[in-house]
């Protein structure tokens, strides 16, 4: 196994997952239910799956696609979606 490649996903995983929706909606149903064990094991095997999906998508496209064109795909998709944020009128109330 290559521990620095585990090592690196790892840590990008979980300061992504931080603070993210996925962990205040963990939050929220433990805090209401009965069963917090019921509620970890339910949202670690959905982040496990939303990982292997990941994984399995990467690894297909990679066998079509070079891999400076799915890097500069992912780079763009980024860029756009941090612009439209930028640009997005805010609503209020």
């Amino acid at each position: 196994m290559d521990w620095k490649l585990f090592a690196a996903s790892f840590v990008m995983v979980f300061i992504a997952e931080l603070g993210d929706k996925s962990q205040l909606t963990a939050i929220t149903l433990s805090g209401q239910c009965q069963n917090p064990r019921a509620v970890f094991l339910g949202s670690a095997c959905a982040l496990i799956l939303a990982s292997f999906l990941g994984v399995l998508m990467g690894e297909g496209f990679a066998r079509v696609l070079p891999t400076h064109l799915l890097k500069a795909a992912a780079a763009s998709g980024f860029a756009a979606m941090g612009l439209g944020l930028l640009w997005k009128p805010q609503r209020m109330g």
